[in-house]
């Protein structure tokens, strides 16, 4: 899917020269402004997935698709947008649950367009595509090896998922999986993700039951979403 960056790599500070240093004029030293470390955290994002795809640059909570989705669940996701900082800072996640087509994707890409709005560092992948990315670092001529990977996944305000539960599960697969959320766990950071189940603690068999405790203990329960497939729907009408 074409996908196209929606917010500038640069960010913008009030209080320094964009160095990320501030110079105290009487003495001549400089020391780190506050917004070094994210700064940082964002020139980690430049080798990873961040971009919205084109087909939801335009959503928002004021239009369709999402202006007929569950107002609970709305007001659950406007709710953490109006505070994306204070969430991100709190390692707080959100998930989504429920049938294809029924607006998982739309939502979680609200919560990642307003955190990138907010000038933090996100990452968006699918699964499979993550997967893919880690297979490539065992490539001889790979220029990103396996730990520098992870330690970039680990180091982003925000790890946007989506699809958890389509992989095909064996050992190598949930080892990846546990690693990837486990760094994130330790270190409170946020994870938003989606997945096709119909019941929440089917996510265990597609992710493992370590992975599983701590997606649960980071996002707390579900966002269930119901209802017919909107993709077919809109193509039959």
């Amino acid at each position: 899917m074409p996908s196209t960056s929606h917010s500038p790599r640069q960010l913008a500070c009030p209080h320094c020269d964009g160095s990320g240093f501030l110079l105290d004029e009487t003495t001549g030293e400089a020391s780190p402004c506050e917004c070094r470390s994210r700064r940082i955290a964002l020139a980690r994002t430049r080798s990873l997935s961040h971009h919205i795809p084109r087909r939801f640059l335009d959503v928002g909570f004021d239009r369709n698709p999402v202006k007929d989705m569950d107002p609970t669940i709305v007001r659950a996701v406007e709710r953490y947008c109006r505070t994306i900082d204070e969430r991100l800072d709190r390692g707080e996640g959100m998930w989504f649950q429920g049938p294809r087509g029924t607006g998982k994707t739309t939502l979680a890409m609200l919560v990642s367009q307003h955190a990138l709005k907010a000038q933090r560092a996100v990452a968006i992948y699918t699964v499979p595509q993550l997967l893919s990315e880690i297979r490539k670092t065992y490539d001889d001529d790979s220029r990103h090896d396996y730990l520098e990977l992870t330690r970039r996944l680990a180091g982003v305000d925000l790890l946007h998922l989506e699809d958890m539960a389509v992989a095909r599960t064996n050992d190598w697969v949930l080892e990846q999986l546990y690693t990837i959320i486990n760094d994130r766990y330790q270190d409170e950071r946020s994870v938003i993700f989606t997945a096709d189940v119909e019941n929440p603690d089917d996510l265990a068999a597609h992710v493992g039951e370590r992975t599983y405790s701590r997606l649960i203990q980071m996002c707390g329960d579900p966002l269930p979403l119901r209802g017919e497939d909107r993709r077919i729907a809109v193509r039959a009408g």
